[in-house]
């Protein structure tokens, strides 16, 4: 596959997706948002996890306000429309695993592209900004979704409307991303966390993902049905008869995503 804004790699089973355009940022234009849409579609089928990190010293400065139309003007619902939710889909309905690796700060559409992902893991030097009412905007790209979830109304709304910059840990005591790690040691964390993710018990992953995502919307009698429905799924795969037996002969498992 051909990428210019991106690079897309696979090696052991991990798809790898940078966004590549570190002299700005990376911030999102029309050709970034085509290719991350791309790169997690072909992963989905090509790869047992998938991590998402920006080049350079940013994440993603979020959209491009220099990707106009010829009249300078854009047309934001037509945009969010046709091309960040394709994109969105494609990272939230990805059937693998998906870490978003922050290496640096994340603004505006960059910081909720990140919270489409399954996990997030931040540099402690990152940040985290919902920068829209700097220019008269509302948060977009999932926020006004993800962030109420994840932090509370309370937390959501005071970081819109102030737009004021979250650092990686106070995100992580927030509870609106995962987990934190040293910059020194940030790649090799990332790498041993996707790692873990791309050798694991794949079917597992995916009804675990939709289990937890269904339960914010179920009764408790509904969830417990949910749970009953999908762990049957597991436990007629070979990964649960190979973590069975891995526990009772004292090894570690060797899962094949079946």
């Amino acid at each position: 596959m051909d990428f210019h804004a991106i690079t897309y790699d696979i090696t052991d089973d991990l798809a790898t997706i940078t966004l590549n355009r570190p002299a700005l940022m990376n911030a999102l234009n029309t050709q970034m948002r085509l290719e991350i849409t791309q790169a997690f579609q072909h992963a989905q089928d090509n790869a047992r996890a998938v991590v998402m990190t920006g080049a350079g010293v940013s994440f993603c400065s979020g959209q491009d306000l220099a990707d106009a139309a010829a009249d300078g003007k854009i047309d934001m619902e037509a945009t969010l429309r046709d091309e960040y939710v394709p994109m969105l889909k494609a990272i939230f309905d990805c059937k693998v695993p998906t870490i978003c690796a922050v290496n640096g700060p994340a603004a505006g559409a960059g910081a909720n592209l990140a919270l489409a992902a399954d996990v997030v893991i931040a540099s402690e030097d990152a940040y985290f900004v919902q920068a829209f009412t700097r220019i008269g905007l509302i948060p977009d790209a999932g926020g006004t979704y993800w962030l109420p979830r994840q932090i509370g109304a309370a937390r959501a709304m005071g970081a819109a409307l102030f737009a004021d910059k979250i650092s990686a840990n106070q995100a992580r005591d927030w509870g609106m991303i995962y987990e934190t790690a040293p910059a020194a040691d940030f790649a090799a964390h990332v790498k041993a966390r996707a790692m873990q993710l791309a050798s694991g018990p794949t079917v597992a992953y995916a009804q675990l993902k939709k289990a937890i995502r269904g339960s914010l919307e179920n009764t408790l009698d509904e969830q417990l049905a949910v749970e009953a429905k999908l762990q049957a799924i597991c436990g007629d795969t070979d990964d649960f008869k190979e973590g069975v037996a891995a526990f009772l002969e004292k090894r570690a498992p060797r899962y094949t995503g079946r």
